[in-house]
């Protein structure tokens, strides 16, 4: 007994490729219209900065804002800083990190978004019982101060 071959349904070339047409317009329209309507925000590079190499004047005004938490921006011999707090912890463990900086355009303003990483020790780890101040500070390619800065907190 001989079998008989399926009849395929034929496939309409046209449609088909006005469906891939499509599919590829929306993939692209997705990725790259929030970019036009954020107005092109630039992400900023940065290096952190060992305990070291901070500069003289950020040693001296740093302890006005350990106790809070918060960004700020400093400009010191042309070179712009950028600073986190996470203010006073009752023991140690906490740590702050910086996961990226973006200039971002808010109707006519410039202001700076600091994305930062706030870690807490572990409930059974053992951390010193003594208050800590976590903070961190890095250098940016930035060449003026901005005239607003936010900070976005995200836990680990």
């Amino acid at each position: 007994m001989k079998g008989k071959m399926p009849k395929f349904p034929r496939i309409n070339l046209k449609l088909l490729i006005m469906v891939i047409v499509i599919i590829v317009a929306v993939a692209l329209l997705v990725r790259y219209v929030p970019r036009l309507i954020s107005g092109g925000d630039k992400q900023v590079s940065y290096a952190v900065l060992e305990e070291a190499e901070v500069p003289e004047k950020i040693v001296q005004i740093l302890p006005r804002y350990k106790m809070l938490e918060r960004a700020l921006a400093a400009k010191v011999e042309d070179q712009v800083y950028v600073i986190v707090t996470r203010g006073e912890k009752l023991t140690g463990g906490y740590m702050v990190d910086i996961d990226k900086i973006v200039v971002e355009k808010d109707n006519d303003e410039t202001k700076l978004v600091v994305h930062a990483i706030f870690t807490d020790p572990k409930p059974e780890e053992l951390v010193p019982q003594v208050p800590s101040y976590p903070y961190i500070i890095v250098k940016t390619d930035l060449k003026e101060l901005p005239k607003k800065i936010d900070l976005q907190v995200t836990y680990k």
